[in-house]
């Protein structure tokens, strides 16, 4: 891939393009106001790391190397990755019945372990974590995950579901006789040279960045907590750096240690499966990862926050290509984005960083898309005005405007600054041809009421 300077990429010594990614990681940061980040790259054989900032505002700890961060949903390639183990190793199959190995999922009897994974599996994306805190997994899926609660039909759509990777770590421990955190230890962590750190620990391993949330406007930022309840660590615990991150980066394209996945099993992960249409998410979604098509060349990996971080790994097998990214700022999305715009600068690397909001034309009024629309427990209930504008608002939150197109995407505007961030989309009923179900943010909702 041509540099865009006169100079090619392959000309400048390792030591430089270090520098430069120092440089604008640090520059960058400052214009964020992230307190703290770290960024890997793997190009061309070579690994360039760089962090920049503090750990810890309250304690002046300093960004590492070696400073784990909270992965959010980046925890979920790794669970996957298990499954896929216990797949290739014969313990099961990805064409599996769920509930021939998870008691409390018998009542969703076309739910197979491969959907399971691509959020495909019609599976509410289930409660907030502060109603979660006191359940078991046997209980969480008992009561959030009957057949009731479903979305839509297995294999017929895609909902991002935190609730499938609780199912996904009880079918880990159902079948392993382990604990979700000791088989994803044993089995994908310490392989790839990881150091295990997980949310709760009380007395971790490694140095650990602590998640802030950062006030742009007033320039405030202050360390947060972390609340993700027990039962949902399979989807969002672990904790790592960006160095870690190519590790898996690695493994997810072929690269890794065998013992982790063969190129055969890497590649299964990232065939894209059927059914899973994510929207502004990713083009595609494979076990456990987004898909992103740029070209000829289909990246993998996957976004991740937890309270007060954002973190980012991409991978691309044809030139083993692998990107990662931590930050421990509720706004280190936004750092992310420009980064990854302005990589290939340096490296020659063009990432697929995130959907953008959308161009496709004339915004248009669809009134006939007013109504309340239900995944589990999340209430979507969409307004619309004398003109026919319509505004979003989740759970009684302030409601944010929609700007919609004739395709029926539509793109959130942000009540506060004005910003138009990609939404999702209004889907049609396949036989009715009505709208009967709303894409926010890859999460699908069911049309209960109509305005």
């Amino acid at each position: 891939m041509p540099h865009p300077s006169s100079a090619p990429v392959a000309s400048r010594q390792p030591t430089h393009i270090r520098r430069l990614l120092q440089e604008r990681l640090d520059r960058l940061a400052r214009t964020h106001q992230v307190p703290g980040a770290q960024l890997a790259v793997q190009v061309d054989s070579v690994t360039y790391t760089v962090q920049t900032g503090e750990a810890d505002v309250s304690t002046g700890e300093a960004f590492t190397v070696d400073t784990a961060v909270p992965l959010g949903s980046v925890t979920k390639p790794y669970t996957a990755a298990v499954v896929q183990l216990l797949a290739d190793d014969g313990d099961l199959a990805l064409t599996d019945l769920v509930g021939t190995h998870v008691p409390e999922l018998r009542r969703a009897p076309h739910l197979t372990v491969r959907q399971l994974l691509s959020h495909t599996g019609g599976l509410p994306t289930g409660p907030d974590s502060d109603d979660a805190a006191a359940l078991t997994a046997a209980r969480y899926l008992s009561v959030h995950c009957s057949g009731r609660d479903a979305v839509c039909a297995p294999g017929s759509g895609f909902s991002y579901s935190n609730a499938g990777y609780v199912a996904a770590g009880r079918l880990i421990e159902a079948v392993t006789g382990m604990t979700w955190q000791d088989a994803v230890r044993a089995l994908v962590l310490e392989p790839l040279g990881t150091v295990p750190a997980f949310l709760g620990d009380p007395t971790p391993k490694r140095p650990v960045a602590r998640g802030h949330s950062v006030h742009a406007a007033l320039g405030r930022v202050r360390p947060v907590e972390q609340t993700l309840a027990p039962v949902e660590a399979p989807a969002g615990a672990l904790q790592a750096s960006a160095l870690d991150l190519v590790a898996l980066g690695r493994a997810l394209i072929g690269g890794g240690p065998r013992a982790v996945l063969t190129p055969e099993a890497a590649e299964e992960m990232r065939r894209p499966v059927p059914g899973a249409a994510p929207g502004v998410l990713a083009d595609a979604w494979g076990l456990g990862l987004a898909l992103f098509q740029q070209g000829a060349q289909q990246w993998c990996g996957h976004d991740g926050n937890a309270q007060g971080t954002s973190c980012h790994l991409r991978a691309e097998p044809d030139s083993g290509t692998v990107v990662a990214f931590t930050s421990n700022a509720n706004n280190g999305t936004a750092l992310w984005h420009e980064l990854a715009e302005e990589l290939a600068q340096f490296t020659g690397v063009q990432v697929p960083s995130a959907a953008r909001p959308s161009e496709r034309g004339r915004a248009v009024a669809l009134p006939q898309c007013a109504g309340t629309y239900h995944n589990g427990t999340i209430e979507y209930r969409v307004t619309a005005d004398a003109d026919g504008a319509l505004a979003l608002t989740v759970n009684g939150d302030t409601p944010a405007p929609l700007v919609c197109y004739p395709d029926l995407t539509c793109d959130l505007v942000d009540p506060a600054s004005g910003q138009r961030h990609p939404g999702g989309r209004f889907l049609r009923d396949p036989d009715s041809g009505g709208i009967d179900r709303l894409q926010i943010s890859g999460r699908t909702a069911r049309r209960t009421v109509t305005a």
